[in-house]
Protein backbone atom coordinates (compact mmCIF):
# COMPACT_ATOMS: atom_id res chain seq x y z
CA UNK A 1 0.00 0.00 0.00
CA UNK A 2 1.84 3.15 -0.91
CA UNK A 3 0.50 6.46 0.64
CA UNK A 4 1.33 10.18 -0.08
CA UNK A 5 1.34 11.53 3.81
CA UNK A 6 1.00 15.16 4.65
CA UNK A 7 3.74 16.93 7.11
CA UNK A 8 4.33 19.93 8.45
CA UNK A 9 7.29 19.69 6.17
CA UNK A 10 6.08 18.54 2.67
CA UNK A 11 4.88 15.42 1.63
CA UNK A 12 6.57 11.69 2.21
CA UNK A 13 5.97 8.72 -0.22
CA UNK A 14 5.49 5.80 2.49
CA UNK A 15 5.19 2.41 2.05
CA UNK A 16 3.23 0.02 4.33
CA UNK A 17 3.54 -4.09 4.30
CA UNK A 18 1.36 -6.14 6.39
CA UNK A 19 -0.65 -4.75 9.46
CA UNK A 20 -0.50 -3.64 12.74
CA UNK A 21 0.08 -6.22 15.26
CA UNK A 22 -1.99 -5.77 18.52
CA UNK A 23 0.30 -3.39 20.46
CA UNK A 24 3.61 -4.30 18.68
CA UNK A 25 5.83 -1.17 17.61
CA UNK A 26 5.78 -1.07 13.77
CA UNK A 27 9.29 -1.60 11.82
CA UNK A 28 10.01 2.11 10.26
CA UNK A 29 12.99 2.24 7.85
CA UNK A 30 14.76 5.36 6.01
CA UNK A 31 16.87 4.86 3.11
CA UNK A 32 20.52 6.00 2.72
CA UNK A 33 21.43 9.06 0.19
CA UNK A 34 21.47 8.01 -3.46
CA UNK A 35 18.64 5.14 -2.50
CA UNK A 36 14.71 5.01 -2.05
CA UNK A 37 13.51 1.99 0.05
CA UNK A 38 13.30 -0.10 -2.93
CA UNK A 39 16.97 -0.22 -3.81
CA UNK A 40 17.95 0.21 -0.08
CA UNK A 41 15.94 -2.47 1.44
CA UNK A 42 14.52 -4.58 -1.06
CA UNK A 43 17.35 -7.44 -0.74
CA UNK A 44 17.16 -7.65 3.18
CA UNK A 45 13.41 -7.79 3.60
CA UNK A 46 12.65 -10.38 0.50
CA UNK A 47 15.51 -12.55 2.40
CA UNK A 48 13.62 -15.86 3.85
CA UNK A 49 14.62 -15.40 7.27
CA UNK A 50 13.54 -11.40 7.68
CA UNK A 51 10.59 -12.48 6.13
CA UNK A 52 9.31 -14.96 8.65
CA UNK A 53 10.16 -11.68 11.60
CA UNK A 54 8.05 -9.22 9.66
CA UNK A 55 4.67 -11.40 9.66
CA UNK A 56 5.00 -10.29 13.01
CA UNK A 57 4.91 -6.75 12.71
CA UNK A 58 4.00 -4.19 10.28
CA UNK A 59 6.88 -2.22 8.31
CA UNK A 60 6.55 1.06 6.92
CA UNK A 61 9.15 2.05 4.34
CA UNK A 62 9.86 5.86 4.51
CA UNK A 63 11.41 7.70 1.50
CA UNK A 64 12.54 10.76 1.90
CA UNK A 65 10.86 13.42 -0.21
CA UNK A 66 11.02 13.42 -3.79
CA UNK A 67 13.50 10.07 -3.88
CA UNK A 68 10.86 7.41 -4.24
CA UNK A 69 10.95 6.17 -8.14
CA UNK A 70 9.22 8.38 -10.91
CA UNK A 71 8.89 11.62 -8.29
CA UNK A 72 8.18 14.06 -9.83
CA UNK A 73 11.29 17.21 -10.02
CA UNK A 74 11.23 19.84 -7.03
CA UNK A 75 10.74 23.37 -8.99
CA UNK A 76 14.14 25.33 -8.97
CA UNK A 77 14.76 27.61 -6.22
CA UNK A 78 12.97 24.35 -3.66
CA UNK A 79 14.19 24.00 -0.30
CA UNK A 80 15.10 20.95 0.48
CA UNK A 81 14.07 20.10 4.23
CA UNK A 82 16.99 20.11 6.68
CA UNK A 83 18.23 16.46 8.34
CA UNK A 84 16.18 17.99 11.31
CA UNK A 85 13.08 18.71 9.24
CA UNK A 86 13.08 15.19 7.87
CA UNK A 87 13.35 13.62 11.62
CA UNK A 88 10.66 16.31 12.27
CA UNK A 89 8.20 14.68 9.14
CA UNK A 90 8.14 11.52 11.18
CA UNK A 91 5.82 11.73 13.68
CA UNK A 92 3.59 12.99 11.05
CA UNK A 93 3.75 9.30 9.75
CA UNK A 94 3.74 7.35 12.75
CA UNK A 95 0.25 9.51 14.14
CA UNK A 96 -1.81 9.19 10.22
CA UNK A 97 -1.27 5.18 10.68
CA UNK A 98 -2.07 5.08 14.55
CA UNK A 99 1.26 3.13 15.45
CA UNK A 100 2.15 3.63 19.06
CA UNK A 101 5.81 3.68 18.24
CA UNK A 102 8.23 1.97 16.03
CA UNK A 103 11.69 -0.15 16.00
CA UNK A 104 13.59 1.95 12.94
CA UNK A 105 15.88 0.34 10.55
CA UNK A 106 17.92 3.19 8.84
CA UNK A 107 21.12 3.52 6.73
CA UNK A 108 23.35 6.32 6.28
CA UNK A 109 21.66 9.35 5.81
CA UNK A 110 18.20 7.73 7.00
CA UNK A 111 19.90 6.29 9.85
CA UNK A 112 21.49 9.82 10.93
CA UNK A 113 17.52 10.83 10.62
CA UNK A 114 16.36 8.36 12.67
CA UNK A 115 18.97 9.07 15.32
CA UNK A 116 17.74 12.20 15.30
CA UNK A 117 13.94 11.36 15.33
CA UNK A 118 14.76 9.47 18.55
CA UNK A 119 16.49 12.29 19.97
CA UNK A 120 13.44 14.62 19.40
CA UNK A 121 10.60 12.09 19.92
CA UNK A 122 12.30 9.72 22.39
CA UNK A 123 8.55 8.22 23.63
CA UNK A 124 7.84 7.13 19.79
CA UNK A 125 11.18 4.68 19.36
CA UNK A 126 11.02 1.73 21.02
CA UNK A 127 14.78 0.73 19.26
CA UNK A 128 16.86 1.41 16.65
CA UNK A 129 18.91 -0.49 13.84
CA UNK A 130 21.45 2.10 12.42
CA UNK A 131 23.74 1.10 9.77
CA UNK A 132 26.56 3.03 8.92
CA UNK A 133 25.91 5.99 10.51
CA UNK A 134 28.32 9.00 10.72
CA UNK A 135 27.14 11.18 13.93
CA UNK A 136 29.55 14.18 12.84
CA UNK A 137 28.85 17.13 10.83
CA UNK A 138 30.89 18.04 7.95
CA UNK A 139 33.75 20.34 8.44
CA UNK A 140 34.42 23.07 5.74
CA UNK A 141 37.29 20.98 4.32
CA UNK A 142 35.37 18.31 4.22
CA UNK A 143 32.93 20.37 2.24
CA UNK A 144 35.16 22.18 0.15
CA UNK A 145 36.65 18.76 -0.77
CA UNK A 146 33.25 17.52 -1.57
CA UNK A 147 32.51 20.72 -3.58
CA UNK A 148 35.74 19.95 -5.61
CA UNK A 149 34.83 16.66 -6.13
CA UNK A 150 31.75 17.41 -7.45
CA UNK A 151 33.04 19.52 -10.20
CA UNK A 152 35.22 16.18 -11.55
CA UNK A 153 32.73 13.70 -10.72
CA UNK A 154 28.87 12.53 -11.68
CA UNK A 155 26.45 12.59 -9.72
CA UNK A 156 26.08 8.33 -9.32
CA UNK A 157 30.00 8.02 -8.55
CA UNK A 158 29.56 10.61 -5.72
CA UNK A 159 26.93 8.43 -4.22
CA UNK A 160 28.87 5.05 -5.17
CA UNK A 161 31.72 6.64 -3.26
CA UNK A 162 29.33 6.85 0.01
CA UNK A 163 27.68 3.51 -0.13
CA UNK A 164 30.96 1.51 -1.49
CA UNK A 165 34.37 0.62 -0.11
CA UNK A 166 37.43 1.77 -2.08
CA UNK A 167 37.87 -1.56 -2.66
CA UNK A 168 34.60 -2.90 -4.08
CA UNK A 169 34.56 0.58 -6.26
CA UNK A 170 38.05 -0.52 -7.50
CA UNK A 171 36.53 -4.16 -8.49
CA UNK A 172 33.42 -2.64 -10.07
CA UNK A 173 31.64 -5.25 -9.02
CA UNK A 174 28.40 -6.78 -10.35
CA UNK A 175 26.41 -5.07 -7.64
CA UNK A 176 28.55 -1.39 -8.14
CA UNK A 177 27.44 -1.64 -11.60
CA UNK A 178 24.28 -2.68 -10.96
CA UNK A 179 23.55 0.67 -8.28
CA UNK A 180 25.59 2.94 -10.85
CA UNK A 181 23.31 2.08 -13.05
CA UNK A 182 19.98 2.01 -10.89
CA UNK A 183 21.70 5.44 -8.73
CA UNK A 184 21.16 7.39 -12.54
CA UNK A 185 18.08 6.12 -13.60
CA UNK A 186 15.82 5.47 -11.09
CA UNK A 187 15.91 8.41 -8.68
CA UNK A 188 14.86 12.24 -9.87
CA UNK A 189 19.01 13.44 -10.19
CA UNK A 190 17.90 16.94 -9.33
CA UNK A 191 16.17 15.76 -6.71
CA UNK A 192 18.93 13.38 -5.30
CA UNK A 193 21.42 16.27 -5.63
CA UNK A 194 19.09 18.48 -2.82
CA UNK A 195 19.18 15.60 -0.23
CA UNK A 196 23.12 14.95 -0.85
CA UNK A 197 23.92 18.49 -0.47
CA UNK A 198 21.34 18.22 3.06
CA UNK A 199 23.32 15.61 4.05
CA UNK A 200 26.58 17.01 2.93
CA UNK A 201 25.79 19.80 5.07
CA UNK A 202 24.45 18.23 8.23
CA UNK A 203 25.32 19.20 11.78
CA UNK A 204 26.81 16.98 14.04
CA UNK A 205 24.17 14.44 15.74
CA UNK A 206 25.38 16.29 19.69
CA UNK A 207 25.15 13.03 21.65
CA UNK A 208 27.72 12.22 24.63
CA UNK A 209 27.84 9.06 26.14
CA UNK A 210 26.77 9.40 29.85
CA UNK A 211 28.62 10.79 32.40
CA UNK A 212 31.42 11.70 30.12
CA UNK A 213 29.99 15.87 29.66
CA UNK A 214 27.57 17.56 31.89
CA UNK A 215 24.05 16.96 30.95
CA UNK A 216 25.11 14.42 28.28
CA UNK A 217 22.60 13.58 25.98
CA UNK A 218 22.17 10.40 23.94
CA UNK A 219 19.36 7.85 22.35
CA UNK A 220 17.66 6.23 25.63
CA UNK A 221 16.52 3.47 23.19
CA UNK A 222 18.00 -0.17 22.42
CA UNK A 223 20.35 0.58 19.26
CA UNK A 224 22.28 -2.03 17.20
CA UNK A 225 25.05 -0.01 15.52
CA UNK A 226 26.07 -2.36 12.19
CA UNK A 227 28.78 -1.39 9.50
CA UNK A 228 31.00 -3.50 7.05
CA UNK A 229 34.54 -3.87 8.24
CA UNK A 230 35.80 -2.19 5.29
CA UNK A 231 33.08 0.23 4.81
CA UNK A 232 33.69 4.01 3.90
CA UNK A 233 31.74 4.63 7.32
CA UNK A 234 33.46 2.20 9.49
CA UNK A 235 35.16 5.14 11.38
CA UNK A 236 31.84 7.26 11.91
CA UNK A 237 29.72 4.34 13.45
CA UNK A 238 32.96 3.42 15.37
CA UNK A 239 32.78 7.02 16.87
CA UNK A 240 28.94 7.13 17.45
CA UNK A 241 29.20 3.90 19.47
CA UNK A 242 31.54 5.47 21.73
CA UNK A 243 29.04 8.30 22.33
CA UNK A 244 25.91 5.69 23.28
CA UNK A 245 25.15 4.51 25.98
CA UNK A 246 26.86 0.87 26.55
CA UNK A 247 24.05 -0.74 29.03
CA UNK A 248 21.94 -0.96 26.05
CA UNK A 249 24.08 -0.66 22.40
CA UNK A 250 25.37 -3.65 20.40
CA UNK A 251 28.13 -2.94 17.72
CA UNK A 252 28.12 -5.37 14.89
CA UNK A 253 31.11 -5.15 12.64
CA UNK A 254 30.74 -7.33 9.57
CA UNK A 255 33.40 -9.49 8.36
CA UNK A 256 33.62 -9.30 4.18
CA UNK A 257 30.27 -7.25 3.89
CA UNK A 258 31.87 -3.88 2.45
CA UNK A 259 29.77 -1.06 2.32
CA UNK A 260 25.78 -2.10 1.60
CA UNK A 261 25.70 -5.32 4.61
CA UNK A 262 21.66 -5.60 4.41
CA UNK A 263 22.26 -6.29 0.32
CA UNK A 264 25.69 -8.31 0.93
CA UNK A 265 24.66 -9.84 3.70
CA UNK A 266 21.10 -10.45 5.02
CA UNK A 267 21.12 -13.59 6.37
CA UNK A 268 23.72 -12.36 9.00
CA UNK A 269 21.74 -9.02 9.43
CA UNK A 270 18.30 -10.73 9.94
CA UNK A 271 19.99 -13.44 12.76
CA UNK A 272 21.15 -10.44 14.27
CA UNK A 273 17.88 -8.22 13.99
CA UNK A 274 15.89 -11.18 15.24
CA UNK A 275 18.47 -11.37 18.54
CA UNK A 276 17.69 -7.77 18.80
CA UNK A 277 14.14 -8.16 19.32
CA UNK A 278 14.35 -11.12 21.42
CA UNK A 279 16.55 -8.87 23.36
CA UNK A 280 13.22 -6.47 23.97
CA UNK A 281 11.40 -9.29 24.76
CA UNK A 282 9.22 -9.61 21.18
CA UNK A 283 9.22 -13.10 18.68
CA UNK A 284 10.95 -15.11 21.40
CA UNK A 285 9.31 -18.02 20.29
CA UNK A 286 10.86 -17.98 17.10
CA UNK A 287 13.69 -20.43 16.14
CA UNK A 288 16.16 -20.67 13.70
CA UNK A 289 14.84 -22.55 10.56
CA UNK A 290 18.29 -23.65 9.87
CA UNK A 291 19.12 -25.66 12.95
CA UNK A 292 16.44 -28.57 11.97
CA UNK A 293 18.90 -28.89 9.03
CA UNK A 294 22.17 -29.11 11.46
CA UNK A 295 23.92 -25.84 10.90
CA UNK A 296 23.93 -23.73 13.92
CA UNK A 297 24.45 -19.89 13.97
CA UNK A 298 27.83 -18.84 14.48
CA UNK A 299 29.44 -18.17 17.83
CA UNK A 300 29.44 -14.06 17.97
CA UNK A 301 25.69 -14.21 16.91
CA UNK A 302 25.19 -16.65 20.13
CA UNK A 303 26.84 -14.35 22.01
CA UNK A 304 24.56 -11.32 20.54
CA UNK A 305 21.66 -13.36 21.83
CA UNK A 306 22.80 -13.75 24.90
CA UNK A 307 23.80 -10.21 25.62
CA UNK A 308 20.56 -8.94 24.20
CA UNK A 309 18.47 -11.33 26.33
CA UNK A 310 20.85 -11.44 29.23
CA UNK A 311 18.06 -10.98 31.99
CA UNK A 312 14.46 -11.67 31.31
CA UNK A 313 12.60 -9.85 34.20
CA UNK A 314 9.01 -8.50 34.94
CA UNK A 315 8.61 -5.36 32.23
CA UNK A 316 7.55 -3.15 35.42
CA UNK A 317 10.90 -4.55 37.46
CA UNK A 318 13.05 -3.35 34.66
CA UNK A 319 14.38 -0.10 36.41
CA UNK A 320 14.02 3.49 34.43
CA UNK A 321 12.06 1.73 31.49
CA UNK A 322 9.28 4.14 30.17
CA UNK A 323 5.93 3.54 31.86
CA UNK A 324 4.49 2.07 28.43
CA UNK A 325 7.27 -1.03 28.26
CA UNK A 326 4.10 -2.87 30.21
CA UNK A 327 2.12 -3.30 26.95
CA UNK A 328 4.91 -4.36 25.18
CA UNK A 329 3.61 -6.88 23.70
CA UNK A 330 -0.13 -8.83 24.13
CA UNK A 331 1.44 -12.42 24.38
CA UNK A 332 2.90 -11.87 28.15
CA UNK A 333 6.39 -12.01 26.19
CA UNK A 334 8.95 -9.73 29.14
CA UNK A 335 10.86 -6.80 28.45
CA UNK A 336 14.72 -7.58 27.80
CA UNK A 337 16.80 -6.06 30.61
CA UNK A 338 20.09 -5.71 28.38
CA UNK A 339 23.00 -5.56 31.05
CA UNK A 340 26.17 -4.76 29.07
CA UNK A 341 27.59 -3.26 25.53
CA UNK A 342 28.14 -6.18 22.91
CA UNK A 343 30.69 -5.81 20.41
CA UNK A 344 31.10 -9.07 17.88
CA UNK A 345 32.57 -9.15 14.68
CA UNK A 346 30.83 -12.00 12.33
Amino acid sequence: QEHDIETPYGLLHVVIRGSPKGNRPAILTYHDVGLNHKLCFNTFFNYEDMQEITKHFVVCHVDAPGQQAGASQFPQGYQYPSMEQLAAMLPSVVQHFGFKYVIGIGVGAGAYVLAKFALIFPDLVEGLVLMNIDPNGKGWIDWAAAKLSGLTSTLPDLVLSHLFSQEELMNNTELVQSYRQQIGSVVNQFNLQLFLNMYNSRRDLDINRPGTVPNAKTLRCPVMLVVGDNAPAEEGVVECNSKLDPTNTTFLKMADSGGLPQVTQPGKLSEAFKYFLQGMGYITHLKDRRLSGGSVPSASMTRLARSRTASLTSASSVEGTRPRACTHSESGEAMGQINHTMEVSC
